[in-house]
């Protein structure tokens, strides 16, 4: 997906012609020793934890580029895999197409939780049942249309693992040491969100169980036009002792499609484990793409860490978040002149 204006166009920001302009020259075309460039890996750890965080002064994050959100959740999947083989992602109900493909080719057990029912709100008692419980199965999808769409689309699955009979499912409390994945802000596709308080009590249950939150933080500053309040959420998850994964993606909040930058971090109790982890990303990132794209890093790492084009990218997407919400009202407000039964709140409570 894209960010596109009135005509359906991608749109460039502004930030990032003059940015163009800026580091025109300044590059040799060579390719990055490894994954890990340390002026946009540290320039996004301060945008998602901000940058007088113990986090980040204390040094207590792996990070690694990636390329885009998709190639960061893979690397984080494959990390999965490798280090806690046994241990299942739940996904919500529903979520991003792809985050069941990048899981079932990593060759995690995927299993979800309830998220977003037919009334088009958020299931939160559903949501907080199944974060305690969660059905007894490899794999798990919300209906048994979506299992079978899943599986046609990946007929190895069907020798890879064993398939679940819905019908006669049980629920058990979910095993402690499970990964989930949360999406911060702007939930891809259902656009709903807990609010504060609902996100404290998620925060909570998920600390009580040692479950480990991934974020896949695509849309930050989209949702509400704060770059800050869109990550407000994962503060929370700090602040309350979580260690947490984050996906971080550059391609709309900057208008970078074709360049794909994105990182991937993940939180450590200190430096010492930051160090460890960062070494066995990079030698999982070593195999997969070896080294990421140069020209999209240096972009988001120049704007992010100059104070004037920082501060005009935020105003683009200030703006930006500005104008989907008067889409979103609107919207909105043209469902409810067609006398529809549903409550479309959902879509303006975002």
């Amino acid at each position: 997906g894209a960010y596109r204006d009135d005509e359906g166009r991608p749109v460039a920001l502004q930030c990032v012609r003059d940015t163009e302009t800026k580091i025109a020259g300044s590059q040799f075309l060579e390719s990055l020793p490894s994954a890990v460039n340390t002026k946009l890996v540290e320039e996004s750890a301060q945008l998602a934890y901000g940058k007088e965080t113990d986090i980040v002064q204390e040094r207590r994050f792996a990070g690694i580029q990636a390329l885009l959100g998709t190639g960061a959740c893979h690397l984080f999947a494959e990390f999965q895999r490798r280090f806690h083989p046994k241990s299942p992602i739940y996904l919500p109900v529903s979520t991003w197409c792809n985050h069941h493909n990048i899981w079932i080719d990593a060759q995690v057990p995927v299993r979800t939780f309830d998220y977003h029912p037919d009334s088009k709100g958020l299931y939160f008692t559903a949501l907080m049942d199944d974060i305690k419980m969660s059905l007894v199965d490899t794999i798990c999808y919300g209906s048994r249309k979506q299992l079978l769409l899943l599986l046609k689309e990946h007929s190895c699955l069907l020798t890879r693992f064993p398939v679940f009979d819905l019908n006669r499912g049980k629920h058990i409390s979910a095993p402690d040491n499970s990964f989930f994945l949360l999406h911060p802000c702007a939930h891809n596709p259902a656009g709903v969100n807990p609010n504060e308080e609902q996100w404290r009590e998620i925060s909570h249950q998920l600390k009580v169980k040692n479950h480990f939150p991934f974020f896949d933080m695509a849309y930050q500053g989209l949702a509400s036009g704060d770059i800050d309040r869109d990550v407000k959420t994962m503060k929370m998850f700090r602040e309350n002792g979580c260690l947490i994964g984050r996906a971080q993606p550059f391609t709309k909040i900057m208008g970078l499609y074709g360049h794909r930058v994105g990182c991937l971090s993940i939180l450590s109790a200190d430096e010492k484990q930051a160090i460890a982890i960062r070494s066995q990303l990079q030698q999982i990132a070593r195999v997969m793409y070896s080294s990421p794209p140069v020209h999209g890093s240096l972009l988001v790492s120049t704007i992010l860490g100059d104070s004037q084009l920082k501060a005009l990218w935020e105003e683009e997407v200030k703006a930006m978040g500005a104008r989907l919400i008067r889409m979103r009202a609107k919207l909105c407000e043209s469902l409810e002149k067609l006398d529809s039964t549903l409550n479309w709140e959902c879509i303006t409570n975002q």
